[in-house]
């Protein structure tokens, strides 16, 4: 039987699903490999969590698909579903606090979203000026 896990990450309005199988350690998002990921900080921070793993990442491939939300939300949104899955895949407690010391959103969802648009104003927080004079 083949062991094949699946996790998700998100962040703001982006989704990432994440599939791992027993590998030789690839890493593709939406088809491409993540060493051609553009721009070079959301590729860095992709690879976050391959990088605390160590040697144990090349062990799996990974293979993620990524909708919705900006290319930073993205990137977030796909470093918690990998984080997620080799935390799932290898079982390991220690990996699981190493992720949660580093950066406790490897392993949980930001919740943080837009706040809606306010009357007397033009977005949240920003109103218009009142005269008294």
């Amino acid at each position: 039987m083949v062991k094949i896990i699946h996790t998700s990450g998100k962040r703001k309005t982006a989704i990432a699903r994440a599939t791992l199988k027993s590998g030789k350690g690839r890493v593709r998002i939406n088809n491409k490999p993540v060493e051609f990921y553009q721009p070079e900080l959301a590729r860095l921070k992709i690879q976050e969590p391959l990088e605390l793993a160590g040697k144990q990442r090349n062990r799996v491939d990974i293979n993620i698909s990524v909708e919705g939300g900006g290319v930073m939300g993205q990137a977030e949104a796909s470093r918690t579903a990998i984080a997620r899955g080799i935390v799932e895949w290898f079982g390991d407690e220690e990996l699981r606090k190493l992720f949660q010391s580093y950066d406790r959103a490897l392993l949980v969802n930001d919740t943080r979203r837009k706040e809606p648009k306010h009357p007397m104003g033009r977005g949240a927080r920003k109103k218009r000026q009142k005269s008294y004079r």
